[in-house]
């Protein structure tokens, strides 16, 4: 069953109109999450919201939203206020122009997410909005209000539904000059080059994910398990850089690298280390391979994972 919809609303390309509701293409909620505790007692530490001059507790019906104009002033804004703020992007994905696909900065983009027919109506309209968007080999460009925020959206079919990602806006992308005016202007060789590129032809394979493994989440998990075990924990020693001195000879040395590791039979993909029965029931599951033993198996003393 998909997760509940961020948002609801209606899609309309000029007056073909058809109900859709939005929903997050990614989720965070496998990976391993901590809990703040009081080293003394082993209790959770919990956050509560008080009045900065009084230090007395606030109950949140108590609570709105305000935008600070000078250090002891403040114009509240209440939700009913914010609701009322009347944008057709609330209600309605209306989409403004077509575009091609590299010509949406990389920079621009924050997060994607699955767009929908919603409920058993308006799924020819929406197959008909689909369609148009594929076979014109375009990216619709919407808007649509999310937590009470307009938002830029770039909408592209994804198998029988439509990808939407987020865009910012200009004035949230950071001129790159700030950053690489000072950058030394250095005069590469065509040797150099023709190095690097041996380099990268070596390398150069397709992007499959499933190859990819969070190493940083494996190792927390083992930490985590050891942990319980009553291991000692043995720092690892950390990798060291060390300085290039002589690029082209660098160059060379990582050309044979690259042969070599081309050459070597490919490793399978890194799955979660069995345990003997008497550690059964300290393994945990890594994010998407979950059992019916370790679904029920959760650090404790802190760490647990994030609800969705």
């Amino acid at each position: 069953m998909a997760p509940r919809a961020n948002w609801k609303g209606f899609l309309r390309l000029s007056l073909v109109t058809c109900p859709v509701a939005l929903y997050p293409a990614t989720s965070e909620s496998e990976k391993i999450s901590f809990n703040q505790l009081n080293r003394a007692t082993g209790h959770r530490i919990k956050y509560l919201k008080v009045d900065a001059d009084t230090g007395d507790e606030v109950p949140n019906e108590d609570i709105v939203k305000g935008y600070k104009v000078d250090t002891d002033t403040f114009i509240e804004v209440t939700k009913e206020e914010l609701e009322n703020v009347a944008l057709e992007s609330t209600r309605t994905i209306e989409i403004d122009e077509f575009v091609d696909k590299a010509d949406i900065d990389p920079r621009y983009l924050i997060r994607p997410y699955y767009l929908r027919p919603d409920g058993k109506v308006g799924h020819d309209a929406f197959a008909v909005i689909r369609e148009t968007i594929r076979e014109m080999d375009k990216v619709a460009i919407g808007r649509v209000v999310l937590t009470n925020r307009e938002h830029i959206i770039a909408l592209e079919p994804l198998e029988k539904g439509l990808m939407g990602t987020l865009l910012r806006y200009p004035y949230e992308v950071r001129d790159p000059k700030e950053y690489f005016d000072e950058i030394d202007d250095v005069k590469v060789t065509k040797d150099m080059l023709d190095l690097a590129r041996h380099i990268v032809e070596q390398k150069a394979g397709n992007f499959e994910p499933d190859k990819f493994e969070d190493q940083y989440e494996t190792a927390l998990v083992d930490l985590i398990n050891q942990k319980r075990a009553g291991k000692p924990i043995i720092p690892k020693e950390r990798p060291r850089g060390e300085n290039v001195v002589d690029l082209m000879d660098a160059l060379r040395k990582s050309v044979g690298g690259a042969a070599a590791e081309a050459k070597a039979p490919k490793k399978p993909a890194n799955k979660v280390k069995k345990a003997s029965a008497g550690q059964k029931e300290m393994l945990m599951p890594i994010a998407g391979k979950k059992s019916k033993e370790t679904a029920a198996k959760k650090p404790t003393a802190g760490a647990r994972r994030k609800s969705a």
